[in-house]
């Protein structure tokens, strides 16, 4: 009796042409990292000798690096971003979960309702205008909450979590209740630890939101002293050295010259993926698991 035609060995033909089409994404992805790391790396004459941005490797140089953390704009804005991303994500996942167990319960208060308005935030977004008077009337202008509290919760990270726990079985909440845990103690002790994949997830999304964001900075933050490193690198890219205005008469008092503008340019866009690239390893693994089961689930 011959196969289903998806349980086939495929064909050397078929395989060929996988290889080559997943070979062809990757160079897509890793090839213009490369060329930003590179250009970050490199001197005057290389960029130049280039005419942009620099693909072999020539004259190796950190000057943007020491350049960028010896003016200290890009040293605050580092911390800035890593203070919001730690402390946003700490709160939402806090929000989400409690938000999500609670909604996964049958019997909860007016767990319905508070369903049907989380699902309607899918469809009618609050608008620049009413979100920004909110922010203004709560006075969180010109604080770091203002980068936080509006987007704590997203209705999609809420309804994948809820998904994943009613997707734990019953019967072993309900012996829990028998033996007289009560629901926090439930869900500290038996769901969550049952929901390291989703949770992992849902906190990788939020925190690659935290440290991507850059646009309520825009809106919020009058003080430049408070800039995350997102704003940071717009404003330098779209105003150039205007960012480290007093560097080039030290450098010139030192005897020394800038690096080039666009080694600068790349030297933050790295150290803006860097945070990145160092988690999402760690948390891979969950990621696949962690949004099929909580999507399909329930």
């Amino acid at each position: 009796m011959n196969a289903a035609s998806w349980a086939e060995r495929p064909s050397l033909i078929g395989r060929t042409g996988k290889a080559v089409v997943l070979t062809a994404i990757v160079v897509a992805v890793v090839f213009p990292v490369y060329m930003v790391v590179l250009t970050s790396l490199s001197t005057q004459e290389a960029v130049t000798r280039a005419g942009g941005l620099v693909t072999v490797p020539g004259e190796m140089s950190f000057a943007a690096y020491e350049e960028l953390f010896a003016g200290g704009v890009v040293t605050r804005a580092v911390l800035v971003s890593l203070g919001v991303t730690v402390a946003g994500t700490f709160i939402s996942l806090t929000v989400t979960t409690l938000a999500a167990y609670g909604l996964s319960r049958p019997g909860s208060l007016l767990h319905r309702p508070l369903l049907f308005l989380v699902l309607l935030t899918f469809l009618f977004g609050p608008g620049l205008i009413p979100k920004y008077l909110v922010v203004s009337g709560l006075g969180l202008i010109d604080s770091y909450w203002s980068l936080i509290l509006p987007v704590a919760v997203t209705a999609f990270n809420l309804v994948v979590t809820r998904a994943f726990f009613l997707s734990i079985p019953g019967e072993v909440t309900d012996s829990a209740r028998v033996d007289g845990a009560s629901e926090f103690t439930i869900l500290r002790r038996i769901v969550l630890p049952m929901s390291r994949g989703v949770i992992a997830v849902i906190g990788l999304l939020y925190a690659v939101g935290y440290w991507n964001a850059f646009f309520d900075a825009v809106l919020y933050l009058n003080d430049t002293a408070k800039w995350p490193l997102q704003l940071v690198l717009r404003q330098y890219v779209y105003q150039g050295q205007s960012m480290f205005v007093g560097q080039s008469a030290d450098a010139a008092a030192a005897g020394r010259s800038l690096p080039p503008n666009l080694a600068i340019q790349m030297s933050i866009v790295v150290i803006a993926l860097v945070p990145v690239l160092f988690v999402y390893p760690f948390v891979q693994r969950h990621f696949t698991k962690g949004v099929l089961i909580g999507a399909v689930k329930g």
